[in-house]
């Protein structure tokens, strides 16, 4: 006994040396290496045979060496990274508009509001013919260069001239530059009296703001019940919104998540009592672009039994990135740690053998049928887990799986309206449209309601949107149209909304056919259905 001692103390003792000696011999051999590297900067720049950038060789080299990592550590240039910060802090600086480049013109579609145009009284279907005494129409004009064009620090000025339909000569506009919000909450209504819809497009520094200014508003309607939170191709964002929005459904002292990795000791993160919606009935939609922050999310709901996943296996990424700013502005976003479920899962999926079959998982599920039969997901024993209430199967690796599966709605994919979408036919038909006939929906229709209800996209504008297609080469295809004709109304129709209304009357437009949200309000309307499905 006392021999087994000394040896497993002088097992500690070796173990401990070791590992102090180790960390010098490392740093010294990264030192070693960079200076390897210093010295093949200064032989291309002395010897090399041709002019050379050493700037761009060392960017390339440093992303060469990121991307052989993982598919998520990155480099960002000096240029990129404001614009790269800007969705996720929440705003930005600027005028206040969203605009469509039409027919070769910067057109006004919305002006924000509040924001610094609307001050100054710019419309929506303004065209935006000079900035600053330059001419911007038939010039190529593209969307980065409109940025830089109507973006800068807050206080700047910037002089307009607008062409307003009804007026002979140019309008001239001063707007004093200020910061415009950006919002990670596309929708937020009712979907009955006890149950509400919001949809989150991001994970971003305002988004549990934004969440429970919508849950207060929608509170003071109706008495919510029952809650349906879409996270349909929200790509993520910051792990804090995440974990505060899960917050926002759990008990206190339930874990969350932890982050843990090599380097990074494991960091857990447990509820409090700050939620607002611990009690209701809660379903999430999810599809293949929920990732990251909305993995996390539903990883916790999951787990905990909480509420009612629907619809198709999500995306799969469980790292944790954390930028490490660079000297000369620069930024390197690298991956330090893998984020667990509540119940452990990692569902990180893979991507070490082949960096190109990760990219594109998207197809690959597709051409297996993944979209369209959820017997088609491979679910391997060595993967399954159990839920931390109910003890129900859930699996790691790959994304989180719903309780409840929804095929992919393949009129979506139909040729026809797949190709007016993708040579951009059907949005600028509706600029068009508004174009010429805003201020009478204005009159006729003074609420979303009373839009919805009565408002219909003729056979005689279907037939001018053909037109628009054949002018683009694409050829009426009547086939086709048969199953997507409706598709295709219901969106021209929800666009319309939007640009007369707000981005949350789109959705409430596009819902009305929404196979995830019919199967949410069949479950949501029979309670031990609901219960079921959660295994209790």
């Amino acid at each position: 006994m006392i021999y087994s001692k000394l040896i497993q103390k002088s097992l500690g003792i070796f173990l401990g040396l070791a590992l102090f000696i180790h960390a010098p011999l490392r740093a010294q051999d990264v030192q070693t290496q960079a200076i390897k590297f210093g010295r093949v900067l200064n032989l291309i720049d002395n010897f090399y045979v041709d002019t050379t950038n050493v700037n761009k060789l060392t960017e390339h080299a440093i992303s060469e060496v990121l991307s052989s990592l993982d598919p998520h550590s990155v480099y960002i240039t000096k240029d990129e990274v404001a614009e790269m910060n800007q969705p996720l802090e929440g705003n930005f600086e600027g005028i206040g508009i969203s605009f469509n480049i039409y027919q070769d013109t910067l057109m006004v579609l919305t002006t924000i509001p509040g924001g610094p145009s609307e001050q100054v009284g710019l419309r929506p279907g303004d065209r935006i013919i000079k900035v600053d005494g330059k001419s911007i129409v038939n010039i190529g004009l593209k969307n980065p260069a409109v940025f830089k064009l109507l973006r800068g620090d807050k206080g700047t000025k910037v002089n307009l001239n607008i062409l307003r339909k009804g007026e002979k000569d140019l309008l001239d506009f001063t707007i004093i530059r200020d910061k415009i919000p950006i919002f990670s909450l596309d929708a937020a209504f009712l979907l009955n009296s006890e149950t509400a819809y919001i949809k989150l497009n991001k994970f971003a520094a305002t988004t549990v703001d934004e969440y429970k200014e919508a849950m207060t508003t929608l509170n003071k309607k109706s008495k919510i019940r029952n809650l349906v939170l879409d996270l349909r191709g929200n790509g993520g964002g910051f792990l804090g919104a995440a974990f505060e929005l899960a917050n926002q459904f759990l008990d206190e002292k339930k874990l969350i998540v932890y982050t843990e990795g090599i380097h990074s000791p494991r960091r857990d993160y447990y509820s409090t009592m700050r939620g607002d919606f611990m009690n209701g009935n809660l379903i999430l939609l999810i599809d293949e672009g929920s990732a990251s922050a909305s993995e996390i999310v539903s990883g916790a709901i999951q787990d905990w039994d909480r509420g009612v996943l629907i619809g198709r296996r999500s995306f799969g990424k469980g790292l944790v990135q954390q930028p490490f700013p660079m000297p000369d502005g620069s930024l390197i976003r690298l991956t330090t740690a893998h984020y667990y479920t509540p119940a452990g899962r990692n569902i990180q999926k893979p991507y070490k053998d082949d960096l190109k079959d990760y990219r594109n998982d998207y197809e690959k599920r597709f051409t297996k049928g993944e979209m369209f039969n959820k017997d088609s997901i491979s679910l391997p024993d060595s993967l399954m887990m159990k839920t931390l209430v109910s003890k129900r199967k859930v699996y790691a690796g790959g994304g989180i799986v719903p309780d409840i599966f929804i095929p992919m709605d393949t009129s979506r994919f139909y040729r026809y309206f797949n190709t007016l979408v993708r040579k951009n036919i059907v949005f600028p038909f509706v600029v068009g449209y508004l174009d010429h006939n805003r201020d009478i929906l204005k009159s006729n229709y003074a609420s979303l309601d009373d839009f919805r209800k009565n408002f219909q996209v003729t056979e005689e504008m279907m037939a001018e949107l053909i037109r628009q297609g054949e002018k683009e080469k694409i050829k009426k295809d009547a086939e086709s149209l048969q199953v997507s004709s409706v598709l295709i109304k219901r969106q021209i129709k929800a666009f319309i909304a939007r640009e007369l209304f707000n981005t949350s009357a789109f959705y409430q437009i596009v819902s009305e056919d929404d196979p995830e949200l019919k199967k949410a309000l069949e479950i949501l309307s029979d309670q031990q259905a609901f219960n079921r499905y959660l295994g209790k």
